[in-house]
């Protein structure tokens, strides 16, 4: 049996979207970046770190595991979800007008075999005014959300520019858990 690892509407449906059978198990994670950890092995970290808390949580002998975490990125900052409608205001400042990176890590886990992909994308923000982020921000939107933005949602009118993956910066890159589900499948 497969199980993901995640709270996330938007990792469950991009999961159905691939067309593979799952059940979902609800893990809590600590998400603090230690000081000398690369933005990269932090969200490879976490990732890691939901798939085991979901496979212990499991308590299937026969589990397979996927967890996920997807953070934005800017000038070697982790832009984590923002803790109220001025940090969303203050997040979306930083990354108006500039390009960020949105890291993506997915890793498998089952009682014998761990195995991860790592999606990185870049992203451009248009020019924002303020007007323009006090109305995305009242919409609610950026709660929840890394980098306090939804691509698929109204934060999309945001993004001037994206390189990589579309579905990595929502939450799940679909084309690397796909492989991943697949090299997993194939040492089962």
């Amino acid at each position: 049996m497969l199980y993901l690892a995640s709270q996330s509407p938007r990792r469950r449906q991009l999961l159905e979207q691939i067309g593979v059978a799952f059940q979902v198990i609800d893990v809590a994670v600590p998400e603090v970046r230690a000081a000398d950890e690369s933005p990269r092995h932090y969200v490879s970290r976490v990732a890691r770190d939901k798939a085991l808390a979901g496979l212990a949580a499991a308590a299937d002998p026969h589990a397979m595991v996927l967890g996920s975490d997807t953070e934005v990125v800017l000038d070697d900052e982790v832009f984590g979800k923002p803790t109220d409608a001025a940090d969303a205001e203050a997040m979306l400042r930083r990354l108006s007008g500039r390009t960020h990176e949105v890291i993506s890590a997915v890793w498998a886990v089952d009682a014998r075999h761990q195995d991860s992909e790592v999606c990185v994308s870049r992203v451009r923000f248009a020019a924002l005014d303020e007007a323009t982020i006090a109305a995305y921000v009242a919409t609610g939107e950026p709660f929840g959300k890394a980098g306090a933005y939804a691509i698929q949602s109204r934060g999309g009118v945001l993004v001037e520019h994206l390189e990589g993956s579309y579905s990595g910066v929502m939450g799940l890159p679909v084309f690397e858990t796909a492989r991943l589900l697949a090299r997993f499948a194939q040492r089962r």
